[in-house]
């Protein structure tokens, strides 16, 4: 914690002081867009409803020692070098950049330090994934998540016996990972009809969605080097919200015995915007709960301080917007919230863990939470549990009925952090369009 976290800070952008804003003062995410008409990707910091273009601002004198070298790692066209960047110079650039973005609206003393050219506004910038991915991993962290889907298929045995003590992951597919805002066309695959025997190839006809948090790594690790417990934060740079998107059917056909594959790998949307760890500290929360009936953690997967502030008090929510809620004009209609204080694996625990055969981990890797659930009723992060496998369809506020997304919805994923005595932060839009199906 320290003056960046301030509440009480605010700043000359007006927009960054809106009570409904994702990027006060206290946030400043990374991210990369370009200028509408113009190809060049840049390094970019959100704030309010503007950008600040960094590489931009190193025209002016504005940055000295580690806080420069910073500034200089963000004139490339994505984060990658920057998230190896040392905390301690990305913690002198965020209280510089602090510095130079507070003040007051209207306050005839503070003058904008930006060079011309520097501070661009979001509705005028196009936004990529903001980093270059080399591997993306995605866990399976939520107990109730797990719990869920496995009563579905395995009422009397829901969990398998390693869960509790192994954080279980699959290796997704980094080339298909697309920014917030790209359609996602419906894909195609061999599934099983009910009462059938025989798979068929065609469109999924269970189409999902599941809502997750990413964290990016920032330092990497050489092939054969593991990570301590205590040292995993040090390798984590931010997060951003991920919608692995999923298709039941053919999810349920070829999971056995290798696990996901084509039922996974045709889409991931990840938000533009990258929240650093250093933003999230007033929002830690202790490691879930785990009953006396449960295996503790083995002890490489065990400490103090993971049990004490390894989770993060995050809220995510869900929307849909059918094509008949858009041409109505009606506003997305809420699916779920759940916290991700709930999951039962830590960030730290997942980066140790991924680590811990010597796995080497680089720069600008990907891995996320696996579908964020709770154990209340509407806390479910996908329909597969929301709906019971379309045994209890959700209603639309059109009349519309789904079990699984349909042609023209919209799914759209908000998530922010909020505690007494601390800003309110958010992670910006994860959004996607489903779309027909290719015809070839």
């Amino acid at each position: 914690m320290n003056e960046t976290h301030d509440p009480s800070l605010t700043s000359w952008i007006e927009s960054a002081n809106s009570a409904d804003t994702d990027f006060p003062i206290q946030n400043l995410p990374f991210g990369v867009f370009s200028r509408k008409g113009d190809a060049e990707r840049r390094v970019g910091v959100a704030i309010g409803d503007q950008i600040v273009d960094i590489g931009e601002s190193l025209s002016a004198n504005l940055w000295t020692g580690k806080a420069r070298d910073v500034a200089r790692w963000c004139d490339r066209p994505n984060l990658n070098e920057l998230m190896e960047a040392p905390r301690d110079s990305l913690s002198e650039f965020r209280a510089r950049l602090s510095e130079l973005l507070s003040g007051t609206p209207g306050d005839t003393s503070v003058i904008n330090p930006l060079p011309p050219g520097a501070l661009v506004p979001m509705s005028e910038a196009e936004m990529f994934v903001p980093a270059q991915i080399g591997d993306y991993t995605d866990f399976y962290a939520s107990i109730y998540h797990a719990t869920n889907v496995g009563k579905i298929f395995r009422p009397d045995n829901p969990l398998f016996p390693n869960y509790k003590h192994v954080p279980i992951a699959y290796h997704g597919r980094a080339s298909s990972i697309v920014i917030s805002g790209t359609d996602v066309t419906r894909p195609k695959g061999q599934s099983v009809a009910s009462g059938s025997t025989t798979p068929a190839f065609g469109p999924t006809q269970m189409l999902d969605y599941e809502a997750e948090v990413g964290f990016y790594v920032g330092r990497g690790t050489k092939l054969g080097e593991t990570v301590p417990l205590e040292d995993a934060e040090e390798h984590l740079f931010g997060i951003c919200l991920v919608n692995d998107w999923s298709a039941r059917d053919i999810q349920s056909w070829e999971y056995q015995p290798l696990g996901p594959f084509l039922s996974k790998n045709f889409a991931t949307t990840v938000s533009p915007w990258v929240v650093t760890w250093e933003a999230l500290e007033p929002y830690r929360a202790p490691a879930f709960f785990r009953p006396p009936s449960d295996p503790q953690p083995l002890p490489h997967l065990s400490s103090d301080k993971n049990r004490n502030e390894g989770g993060l008090d995050l809220n995510i929510e869900v929307y849909i917007r059918s094509m008949l809620m858009r041409e109505g004009r009606l506003r997305p209609f809420r699916l779920s919230a759940a916290s991700l204080a709930d999951m039962y694996w830590t960030p730290a625990q997942m980066l140790t863990h991924h680590a811990s055969n010597g796995c080497n981990l680089l720069p600008g890797d990907l891995f996320a939470s696996g579908t964020v659930s709770g154990p209340e009723s509407g806390s479910q992060g996908c329909l597969l549990e929301l709906t019971r496998r379309g045994a209890n369809p959700i209603v639309l506020p059109t009349g519309e009925e789904r079990k699984f997304l349909h042609d023209g919805d919209e799914i759209i994923m908000r998530a922010y952090l909020q505690r007494e005595g601390a800003a309110r932060i958010g992670l910006g839009e994860c959004s996607g369009l489903i779309v027909a199906s290719s015809k070839r």
